[in-house]
């Protein structure tokens, strides 16, 4: 049974997701009306475009007069890793047509770690949804933080650690369901490659070096008791 495979609710698994998004939400709303935007438009852009990091560096580019389509441009390469996280997921998706163009949408980086830690015949009953509070929660946090931003100066040192410590509660998340350490082991080692060849550059570094040894790696061997992970 499903429930006994993965016993959590759909708000428990993301409330870790909320517990990042609804404060860095904030400060996104909260920067992007300091800099000037209206607070409508910033709601906008977490319920239109819903980026997340390319959502903040839209602020200062905005702020300097870039043109648009260095913005967008900006923004397509920023994002390009969700095509090959979407792909992993393409036999999962929902059956119906909207929800998987809005599954499709809504996909980041949180919300893949969640459907990843799923099994597999989990996923698509329960995509849409996870898909949906997720990003409900970044425009609760958008929402505050354009609020705030119009009303008064709030402080925000600390806040920029929010993002660290959600991707460390979803890496648990993910060495619970899986049990197995080589990609934590892939990631640090690829990281520290990338700091060493190129420091300035080495998160892409250490993404295109982990991504070579993803499609290296041969696949899992399914446990003979039968588990439902994939």
């Amino acid at each position: 049974m499903s429930s006994a495979s993965n016993p959590l609710s759909i708000p428990s698994l993301t409330a870790p997701v909320a517990m990042g998004y609804v404060p860095l939400g904030a400060v996104f709303g909260f920067l992007f009306v300091q800099a000037g935007g209206p607070g409508w438009l910033a709601l906008a852009s977490s319920l239109l475009i819903y980026a997340g990091t390319a959502q903040f560096m839209m602020v200062p580019m905005l702020a300097a007069g870039l043109p648009l389509s260095a913005i967008v441009l900006a923004t397509l390469v920023l994002n390009l890793r969700h095509v090959f996280y979407g792909l992993s997921l393409l036999n999962t998706l929902p059956a119906g047509r909207l929800q998987r163009w809005y599954c499709i949408f809504a996909l980041t980086d949180e919300t893949y770690s969640v459907l990843t830690a799923l099994p597999a015949k989990e996923r698509a009953p329960r995509m849409a949804l996870i898909s949906a509070l997720n990003q409900g929660w970044w425009v609760i946090g958008t929402a505050l933080g354009a609020v705030l931003g119009a009303q008064a100066q709030v402080g925000l040192a600390g806040l920029d650690f929010v993002l660290a410590s959600l991707f460390a509660v979803l890496a648990v998340e993910q060495w619970r369901a899986r049990r197995d350490p080589l990609p934590i082991w892939i990631a640090a080692a690829a990281y520290a490659a990338g700091c060493i060849l190129m420091p300035s550059q080495a998160l892409a570094i250490a993404i295109a070096l982990s991504l070579v040894a993803a499609a290296l790696r041969p696949a899992r061997t399914a446990p003979a008791t039968g588990a439902a992970h994939d």
